[in-house]
């Protein structure tokens, strides 16, 4: 409640207002701070205006009665209870109530209001709420004033209630606005999150879509680049075969009077050495003559001691073995001699007419040798032309590095293998070239090859038999060169003797491990080696070419089989050249033979595993199963991979990646 308190000459008037001093944090009265001055000015300018207003109306001497609620009077000269109108708010607390009665102290001024005497007029009989009594003898001097001041103290109540409703109104106005607000946002973010999600498959499928067509494209580009890499490659072939053949045209000339000159010169020497000869021829019939009866009377000593060297020599054994070196020729006579030596000593456990072939084919590869030898130093020789001043060489890299070229490009295909084989026919039949010196390259270069870890050994046979169904002198020197590096291609074993053999080194380097550096290779390098030999062989004997006739085909792998069987001991070299060849020739020679190679590969099962197995040799353990695996799962009834050539090229095969 508020309560105001006036202490005016006479008495005190309490004027107490039936309101909340607070409403929704507002408070009542508009400016709580007023100071003493303020005060007294307002009530009098409120006096004043009561006084012109109180002119104008009646006079002041009629009498005044002041009404209240349920039409009680209050009569002049007596008490009366100034009530204000009821409004629809409700009572405050009662801390409000302890509030009246308390001095009013003003800080401006110093002075101080005091409140004589405080009561309410809630009588039981009436309806008033509150009221504000009044003693009569102030009522005739201050009525005016106070109801002036009644009254403005309510107006100034409907303005505040009227603003605290605006500001309620409003802020519940903005509070819905603001849910409102709120709500529709939300829908917004969720329709935005939906249309997002969409757009994003639709990007994700569109993204998927162009790798696809970026994967097809690669594709597309790889296989092209590779036809294009093939076209090229192809023309560079080309060009080079012209190239080669323009200058071999106009080298022609010169190569005749090359030709012409050799063979002048060779005609001088073999005058030359007729002349020596028949000077020696007399000399010696001269001196026969003188010496004939001194050779008749030695004839007999001669007899004799040509018996006994005869005698020794047949007994004597040369340590080392005659076996050459892989890739090199017997270098005379004497190593063909030892050999026989050997043999007849028991050194070799090898068929007869499987040495005397291979001592054939040996005989062959030193003729070519030799004569190629001769080629090689008449052609190095330096000779003038017929202008006189030029200087021409002979030299056979260039083509020694094409034969090499096309027979590292030998692959596992039709079209392929016929190339080369065709390109190789023609090499060999150079004109600028001499055929000899061309066999031997083209025989080492494709025994060497087969040592390579990518070989063909099918696909090498099968250009093999066709390049020597053209020139067939080139068989029997791929064979010897296969001796030569192999001797179990013969097949052929040597055994170790410690009377012959002055270590194990020796005898090693006899059966063809390879020294470097001073340093003997490993025996499973060796083996690895061996086994390429083998499997080469074994895919030559068993080739067959429609309209094509193979020099060494699979009558000689027969033969093979059975002198290997007969005649060579089980151990860990034969058993792996055993297990090579099989694997490659095993399935031609059913095919051929039928009941006969399988009692072959009984005598294997029975006599040569056996005979393995009882050794005790660890390393010896993979292959003896390897073996007895392809016997006893009869994979000979199996072609074996790489046999079939492909029919496609492997630039024209698409690629999925």
């Amino acid at each position: 409640m508020i309560s105001i308190h006036f202490a005016i000459c006479r008495g005190a008037v309490k004027l107490n207002l039936r309101c909340s001093q607070r409403v929704d944090g507002v408070a009542d009265d508009p400016e709580p701070d007023w100071s003493f001055d303020a005060l007294v000015s307002e009530l009098n300018a409120l006096e004043a205006k009561l006084a012109t207003t109180a002119s104008s109306s009646t006079k002041r001497s009629s009498p005044f009665t002041k009404t209240i609620s349920r039409g009680k009077k209050i009569e002049r000269g007596r008490a009366f209870v100034l009530r204000a109108d009821e409004y629809d708010m409700e009572d405050t607390d009662s801390e409000d109530d302890d509030r009246d009665g308390k001095a009013l102290v003003v800080s401006g001024s110093g002075k101080r209001f005091t409140c004589d005497e405080l009561y309410l007029s809630d009588s039981d009989d009436s309806d008033i709420v509150s009221g504000f009594e009044v003693r009569p003898y102030l009522m005739d001097e201050l009525g005016e004033v106070e109801g002036a001041l009644f009254e403005l103290t309510h107006e100034h109540q409907l303005r505040v209630k009227d603003e605290i409703r605006n500001k309620i109104s409003a802020l519940e106005t903005a509070l819905v606005n603001e849910t409102q607000n709120s709500a529709s946002s939300l829908l917004r973010v969720e329709k935005y999150k939906e249309t997002r999600q969409e757009l994003d498959k639709k990007l994700d499928t569109q993204y998927q879509r162009r790798i696809a067509e970026a994967l097809d494209n690669h594709l597309t580009a790889v296989q092209r680049d590779r036809e294009l890499r093939s076209q090229i490659e192809e023309r560079k072939i080309r060009s080079d075969a012209a190239y080669e053949e323009a200058k071999r045209k106009v080298a022609f000339e010169k190569q005749q009077q090359e030709k012409a000159k050799a063979e002048a010169e060779a005609k001088l020497r073999a005058e030359e050495a007729k002349r020596a000869a028949l000077e020696a021829e007399r000399k010696a019939e001269t001196e026969a003559k003188k010496q004939a009866a001194l050779e008749a009377e030695k004839a007999a000593e001669a007899e004799k001691r040509a018996q006994k060297e005869s005698t020794e020599t047949s007994k004597r054994v040369i340590p080392g073995g005659t076996q050459p070196a892989a890739g090199h020729p017997p270098d005379s006579a004497s190593s063909l001699s030892n050999a026989e030596n050997k043999e007849s000593g028991n050194m070799y456990r090898a068929a007869t007419n499987a040495l005397n072939l291979e001592h054939g084919r040996l005989q062959k590869l030193k003729e070519l040798y030799e004569k190629n030898q001769v080629i090689r130093s008449s052609y190095n020789k330096v000779f003038l032309t017929a202008d006189g001043g030029d200087v021409y060489l002979k030299d056979y890299t260039r083509h020694e590095g094409h034969i090499s070229r096309n027979i590292r490009q030998i692959r596992g295909i039709r079209d392929n293998v016929r190339a080369k084989a065709s390109e190789l026919i023609k090499l060999l039949n150079d004109r600028e070239c001499p055929q000899l010196i061309s066999i031997e390259i083209f025989a080492k270069k494709v025994v060497s090859y087969c040592e390579n870890p990518g070989n063909a050994p099918f696909a090498s046979a099968y250009v093999i038999v066709l390049v020597t169904s053209q020139v067939p002198h080139a068989m029997d020197i791929v064979l010897a060169e296969l001796h030569m590096a192999c001797l179990y291609t013969v097949p052929k074993h040597l055994v170790y003797k410690k009377s012959v053999f002055q270590s194990k080194e020796a005898y090693f380097k006899s059966i063809g491990y390879r020294e470097d550096e001073g340093k003997m290779e490993s025996t499973e390098d060796y083996l690895k080696r061996l086994e390429s030999y083998m499997k080469l062989y074994g895919a030559l004997v068993q080739t067959e070419t429609t309209n094509v006739q193979n020099l060494h085909g699979l009558k000689e792998g027969w033969a093979w089989l059975a002198r290997f069987l007969n005649t060579l001991p089980a151990n860990q070299y034969t058993a792996v050249s055993l297990n090579a060849f099989l694997q490659m020739a095993g399935f031609a020679l059913y095919k051929r033979y039928k009941s006969q190679f399988l009692k072959m590969l009984n005598v294997v099962s029975k006599n040569f595993l056996v005979d393995l197995k009882s050794r005790n040799i660890p390393e010896l353990t993979r292959t003896i199963t390897e073996i007895q695996t392809y016997i006893e799962d009869k994979k000979f009834l199996q072609e074996p991979e790489g046999r079939s050539l492909q029919s496609n090229l492997l630039s024209n095969v698409y690629v999925n990646y």
